[in-house]
């Protein structure tokens, strides 16, 4: 309700100013939140209205506030100098609307949503890393679908790429396993863990002999062979390692719709179809000498136009050496970008190809994940074509995903690249005191840092399912502390709920720009800006209505059997400004999403939460609720627990937390 009030403000205050000057360009206008409720609950600046009004702003404001009349869930507005409007909310008619659940229609843009999120190379165990771009990738598709929008959730697997030839190179030129024995071990329990440490063993074979290099590039080439042994190893092993990564998502409660993999992008021509258009219209150019000879090049993003003709006219600017970014290399292999050009015509429906499609994975509630084949099954569901791509991937890309949204606008498709977003994040590091505790050596100058970065090559870092197993297990221990009485299964369960939501809150508090040194002791905390400091107070509301006896989805129903006379008597006045902030909190669910959405910032979301719990907790201790003696004050008193819990609940789904029974 407080985003359509707000709208609905905005809107009447145009159509006010337009009366009074009919045919003047007016911006749009602006609604602040002002610092406390005391001074209102909006504040909107007049100061952009003087100029094109050639009127001072207080002026202005006195003016709008004799003439813009009586607005339905505004109670009255005041002019502050020198030039604001401070509005202040009907508190009885917002309470009434927030408890009731009312939902105004708000308009949907059309067209479907694609978000690609998680991408993890197909050659070991996922890690911390992965983590976050698999949280935040999945809480903005819960934000999207709570607005409404509809979401394909994808996640492309880079299965011909250098990470699945070092790991092949590690079975094949290390460990001198066949094709047999690579499969039987593909059928041991967390294979992928095997894998990490090989990848690690390539590494340092790698850095013995520079030579050995030769079989990371042989093996390249294989791997693009579909017809090769190789290229069947390389199968083997990334199908085997991404089910592994399915399984650990799923912990998470994440899932996805389709996997597009990048050996079909070459066998099904994706690529070769791209490349000639590509060619065709000047984006791509072939380098005769240097140091890129031999290559197939496109200009730097950020570096100027790409030349739009491939004739020697004699006025085509040249692209220097430096502005170049090699697609396709001189020995023929195309780099990752290229095939990302490729797969990205294939999302907006610019390729006129597509996948075939098999079914990969089930997820517990019957929801398919689909894998791209050369030859699928006729019925499936429709990927592609979609009118807007958010591509979560880490700021070390930047390059490269803005080399795909000038490949797109070279191609003259400016509207796809307009709509294409990359949704930049930092790393993970970890803390000294974590890294310690998961049992890695530490220097003297390690111990002193804020943080340490984490290097799969090295095989330092925390696998994805470690860092779950022992999160979960640090909670029980809690648990089993607090709830003995609980049967050991429920206890697990509620560790398991509190894990995950201090995992994924944890992910989610810091904004996509900020390095996350990631520490076990401050995740877990049940105070402070944690998952388990929220799921507390959902918990910590439930139990009063447990203790009344009563059922808090029926307070919010019928607004807590609160008439709208009793409701403006708790909510109006100086003394009741500390619950009212508290209702106002509540209505703010839509308007954070929004927020989050249109800056791609779950942050706003987790702040909001933890605000919103604050509040609460605030409110919790300063009013004896179940003991209140008036009868009708002890209803309002209830009626603002069941709304406060259900944002709480509602919002925390928004970013995949769920809440236990009991903490």
């Amino acid at each position: 309700m407080y985003r359509h009030l707000e709208h609905r403000l905005a809107q009447r205050l145009l159509e006010c100013l337009q009366r009074r000057h009919p045919g003047v360009a007016l911006p749009d206008a602006v609604i602040e939140q002002p610092p406390k409720v005391e001074l209102g609950d909006f504040a909107i600046p007049i100061f952009p209205f003087a100029k094109p009004l050639r009127s001072a702003p207080l002026k202005i404001a006195e003016a709008i506030r004799a003439e813009i009349g009586q607005i339905e869930g505004i109670a009255e507005m005041q002019v502050a100098p020198p030039g604001y409007l401070n509005v202040r909310i009907d508190r009885a008619w917002m309470a009434a609307a927030l408890a009731a659940d009312q939902k105004p229609p708000a308009a949907i843009p059309p067209g479907k949503i694609l978000v690609e999120h998680s991408s993890i190379n197909p050659n070991k165990a996922a890690h911390i890393g992965h983590l976050r771009n698999a949280i935040l990738g999945d809480t903005f598709v819960r934000l999207l679908r709570f607005a409404g929008r509809e979401v394909d959730i994808q996640n492309y697997i880079d299965n011909t790429g250098v990470q699945v030839a070092d790991v092949v190179v590690g079975f094949t030129h290390i460990e001198k396993k066949s094709r047999a024995d690579i499969e039987a071990l593909t059928r041991q329990p967390r294979f992928d863990y095997y894998c990490w440490d090989l990848y690690a063993r390539v590494s340092q074979w790698y850095a013995e002999d520079k030579q050995n290099l030769q079989a990371r590039l042989q093996t390249l080439h294989a791997i693009e062979d579909a017809a090769s042994d190789t290229a069947a190893v390389a199968e083997l092993i990334s199908v085997a390692v991404l089910r592994r990564h399915l399984e650990t998502m799923d912990r998470l409660d994440i899932e996805y719709d389709f996997l597009p993999r990048e050996s079909e992008i070459l066998h099904l021509h994706f690529w070769d179809t791209a490349f000639a258009k590509l060619k065709e219209s000047g984006v791509l150019t072939f380098e005769g000498e240097g140091k890129n000879k031999g290559c197939w090049v496109m200009r730097r993003a950020g570096t100027g136009k790409a030349s739009s003709t491939t004739e020697d006219t004699g006025d085509t600017e040249e692209i220097t050496e430096e502005d170049q970014k090699v697609i396709v290399r001189s020995n023929g292999t195309v780099g990752y970008v290229g095939k990302d050009i490729a797969y990205h015509m294939w999302k907006f429906g610019l390729l006129g190809r597509d996948f075939g499609y098999r079914k990969f994975y089930r997820y517990p509630h019957t929801h398919d994940c689909w894998i791209s084949s050369i030859e699928g099954e006729k019925d499936h569901p429709h990927f592609g074509d979609v009118a807007e791509i958010y591509n979560v991937i880490d700021a070390r890309q930047s390059e490269a995903q803005n080399t795909v949204i000038e490949a797109l606008r070279g191609l003259g498709h400016n509207e796809a690249a307009d709509h294409y977003t990359h949704f930049s994040y930092e790393m993970v590091a970890l803390t000294p005191r974590c890294a310690a505790e998961l049992g890695y050596t530490l220097s003297e100058e390690d111990k002193a840092r804020s943080y340490i970065e984490v290097s799969g090559r090295k095989g330092f870092g925390v696998k994805a399912d470690d860092l779950l197993d022992q999160l979960i297990a640090s909670a029980k221990k809690e648990v089993d502390s607090r709830h003995p009485q609980v049967s050991d299964p429920e206890r697990l369960q509620i560790a398991t709920q509190i894990a995950i939501g201090a995992l994924r809150y944890f992910m989610l508090k810091y904004t996509k720009q900020s390095v996350i040194a990631f520490d076990f002791k401050e995740a877990l905390s049940f105070e402070g800006e944690t998952g388990p400091y929220a799921q507390y107070a959902v918990v910590r509301a439930t139990s009063i209505f447990r203790k009344a006896g009563a059922d808090p989805e029926t307070f919010c129903k019928d607004a807590g059997s609160v008439g709208a006379s009793d409701l403006a008597k708790n909510l109006i006045g100086e003394a009741a400004n500390e619950i009212w902030e508290l209702w106002l909190a509540s209505s703010k669910t839509s308007y954070v999403i929004d927020q989050s959405i249109a800056t791609t910032e779950p942050a706003y979301l987790a702040k909001h939460v933890f605000q919103l719990a604050q509040l609460f907790n605030t409110f919790y201790h300063r009013h004896p609720i179940l003991s209140e003696p008036d009868e009708k004050r002890k209803q309002f008193l209830l009626a603002t627990v069941a709304v406060v819990r259900r944002e709480l609940i509602r919002t925390l789904a928004v970013m995949g937390i769920t809440v236990p029974p009991v903490m």
